[in-house]
């Protein structure tokens, strides 16, 4: 015997419509994402107001194409529309967090990296069904610079202002000269930071992925810090050459093959006095917890990145939300480290943790 669940119309209506604005808010992304690659909202930023065809002219567009992009910005609400003078306008608030390149509020690097991610959706398609996962090495160049795009206001506005100095000693020590190393260094902006900061230092950046390496190497040369800041192609989790003074991981062990593994590495590899900085993702021990907007982005990044990359090789597969408090304390017991604090950040997206050998 059978029996019908009834529906509630109006609740299928209030769903419709949700899903409708979600595809509403995926376009104005699309559009977004076309907005940064062609320097549409870099050139409103910084020439004002425009009409169509003088936007098209500032960014070498098509006209009957650029029509089309602004009216649909306005319609998300990224753009002012002029009426009477058929002028559109990118409000200085909203510059901030779509042209001013490096500002703190500044997030479009996130439109060229999922537009990079998104290139590989039938592939990550067949790893659903298949197991397995998507290697670093298959994703496309606006990937990784789209990373390091939307994490560069981090690193210029948050890790010497207030990461560095919540860690007991740690400006004293690379004042001072100290050795550090950072694991997964990506695109090596944080060394470079820190390097820019605390000239009396040494610093050496490792990364298991050959194109990484390559970025932050490019970097060190444009900024002229070659001579004292190394990047290295290394899986740490096999071992570190030396001991340091100080060892971070910015948003990496969520990412890697083998978190413990990598820690107790990280563990042999400090100098008994030293401190490990782990930068975590803010998320909540019950995965449950993890809703709303916030808790759907981190959790379409983990599916097209974080967690497909892991599993590529069989790894942990933790995610981007693997991490959380609970969680951490745990692979750090399991480590070996004596003693995980947290410590007060000013920031939504991370958790830091002051951790000791």
């Amino acid at each position: 015997m059978t029996t019908e669940t009834a529906i509630d119309p109006e609740r299928t209506q209030d769903f419709a419509g949700k899903v409708l604005g979600d595809l509403a808010g995926t376009m104005a992304t699309v559009l977004a994402i076309l907005g940064d690659r062609l320097g549409l909202f870099d050139a409103l930023a910084k020439a004002g107001p425009a009409t169509s065809a003088e936007l098209a002219e500032r960014a070498g567009a098509s006209e009957r194409y650029t029509r089309e992009w602004l009216h649909g910005m306005h319609a998300a609400g990224y753009l002012q529309h002029d009426r009477e003078h058929a002028r559109f306008a990118l409000p200085a608030e909203h510059a901030e967090v779509l042209a001013v390149e490096g500002g703190p509020f500044f997030v479009s690097g996130g439109y060229q990296a999922l537009s990079g991610e998104l290139r590989l959706l039938d592939r990550l398609s067949e790893a659903f069904q298949s197991g397995g996962g998507i290697p670093q090495s298959a994703y496309p160049d606006d990937t990784f610079e789209g990373m390091r795009r939307f994490s560069l206001p981090w690193y210029e506005h948050q890790l010497v202002q207030q990461w560095i100095p919540a860690v007991d000693g740690a400006h004293e020590k690379l004042q001072a000269g100290a050795s550090y190393a950072d694991i997964g260094c990506g695109a090596g902006q944080a060394l470079i930071k820190l390097a820019q900061t605390y000239p009396r230092s040494s610093f050496v950046g490792y990364d298991s992925f050959q194109g990484a390496i390559e970025q932050a190497r490019r970097a060190a040369e444009q900024t002229g810090l070659a001579d004292r800041v190394r990047f290295e192609l290394l899986d740490a989790a096999d071992g570190l050459p030396q001991q340091y003074d100080l060892i971070s991981t910015f948003d990496v062990v969520h990412d890697t093959i083998d978190p413990v593994g990598l820690l107790r590495a990280i563990r042999r590899a400090l100098k008994p006095d030293g401190t490990y900085l782990m930068l975590e993702i803010h998320c909540a021990n019950d995965p449950s917890d993890n809703d709303g907007p916030f808790g759907t982005l981190l959790y379409g990044i983990s599916v097209l990145y974080c967690l497909t990359t892991s599993l590529a090789h069989d790894g942990a597969g933790l995610g981007t939300c693997g991490c959380p408090p609970e969680k951490v304390r745990q692979l750090c017991a399991k480590a070996g480290f004596a003693e995980v604090r947290q410590l007060p950040l000013e920031n939504p997206f991370n958790v830091l943790y002051e951790i000791t050998p």
